[in-house]
């Protein structure tokens, strides 16, 4: 089945070679999301809940961008590189999900630079 890529306009250039997102029938697949900007510049490093927010708002928009909204997310992929982290991740998390929760999984990882603390990727289905 071919995909449609989502790149809205909004966004900086990917750091490497990938689409924010892709489009395969009614499902949407949005890229490991990190908290940058323009020219791969971390965006309030040191602050975990920031950069969640940061995530989460990307990651709203990708969707929308594909005609999704957060309701729509039936996964998320979630990379936090210290644990210690987790309650202030969760606290935001559970602003943008109030509703049924998607299925989640959450692992301890190094991500791609150093000062990046959040990372989510997520796949969502649009209607019935």
């Amino acid at each position: 089945m071919p995909f449609e890529a989502i790149n809205p306009p909004q966004f900086p250039t990917p750091i490497a070679p990938y689409s924010a997102g892709a489009k395969a029938g009614n499902t949407v697949y949005v890229s490991g999301v990190l908290a940058l900007g323009e020219g791969g510049a971390v965006l309030h490093p040191g602050d975990a809940a920031a950069q969640t927010r940061h995530v989460l708002d990307v990651i709203r928009i990708t969707l929308e961008a594909a005609g999704a909204t957060l309701a729509d997310v039936a996964m998320n992929h979630i990379f936090l590189k210290n644990l210690a982290d987790y309650a202030a991740f969760n606290a935001v998390y559970a602003e943008y999900f109030p509703g049924p929760k998607p299925a989640r999984y959450c692992i301890k990882a190094e991500l791609v630079k150093p000062d990046c603390l959040v990372e989510i990727a997520s796949v969502a289905h649009i209607g019935p």
